[in-house]
């Protein structure tokens, strides 16, 4: 009777793990699937409201990356010629209008009052590269969203800070290899103007992110459902044994 009951333990307590992990995995996807909606649904609320002044310059670092993130902005500046950094890109997520490879151009712009914000003036194909040396020649309203820097990945290839060639949108790497001084710690996604030949290429964003949190999390309690009646198959089964 005690080998039997030993027999027994083992496979129970790998149900039970196994079914509380299954069981967690599912409410974490629960759990995300909230958390997207509501990040949908915050960034299309922000992107449709009407460009709102820049923060000034003495409030940029209670700006908070939650709070602020995808609000649209315009202000006037200059931006500064022969300083642009290029981005590599696939493609975008949230401008459908970019097809194929090419680079975002990353430039610093000069506010009235000295300081910089880098915006990121849009994207140039691989075969136009030369587009991204462009500059208008003098202050514009520049109208865009406020973006944070990325964080690196584990496969995200390092940076060609020689080449001026970036994988990341990390604008404090920028300014330190460009010599970029007093800048935001946000950079703006430019929407306008279009510059003359329309490269380097702005838009708006558009809100596409996929929401499958609701697919997998069935999964997760349809596994740990299928684990169950395993379980319960092999303890009838050994209960019919025994007698």
């Amino acid at each position: 009777m005690r080998g039997e009951r030993g027999g027994i333990v083992e496979p129970t307590i790998f149900a039970i793990v196994g079914i509380g992990i299954l069981v967690g995995l599912g409410i974490w996807q629960l759990d995300r699937k909230t958390w997207k909606e509501n990040l949908i649904a915050a960034m299309n609320t922000r992107l449709s409201h009407a460009p709102a002044d820049l923060p000034p310059r003495e409030d940029w670092g209670r700006l908070e990356q939650q709070r602020e993130e995808f609000n649209r902005v315009g202000f006037p500046a200059e931006f500064l010629p022969g300083q642009a950094a290029l981005v590599y890109s696939a493609g975008s997520a949230l401008r459908p209008d970019v097809k194929g490879p090419g680079y975002w151009v990353f430039a610093p712009a000069r506010l009235a009052g000295g300081s910089l914000v880098v915006v990121d003036r849009g994207f140039v194909p691989l075969d136009r590269k030369d587009a991204a040396a462009t500059t208008p020649p003098a202050s514009v309203d520049i109208v865009g969203v406020m973006r944070w820097p990325e964080t690196r990945g584990t496969f995200t290839p390092a940076d060609d800070p020689k080449g001026n060639i970036w994988y990341l949108r990390d604008i404090k790497a920028m300014a330190a290899a460009h010599h970029w001084h007093n800048t935001a710690p946000f950079y703006i996604e430019q929407e306008s103007p279009v510059p003359a030949g329309g490269l380097p290429k702005p838009g708006k964003l558009v809100v596409n992110l996929p929401d499958n949190h609701l697919q997998y999390a069935i999964t997760w309690f349809g596994l740990a459902f299928g684990l169950f009646c395993v379980y319960v198959v092999y303890l009838v089964r050994r209960v019919r044994r025994q007698y």
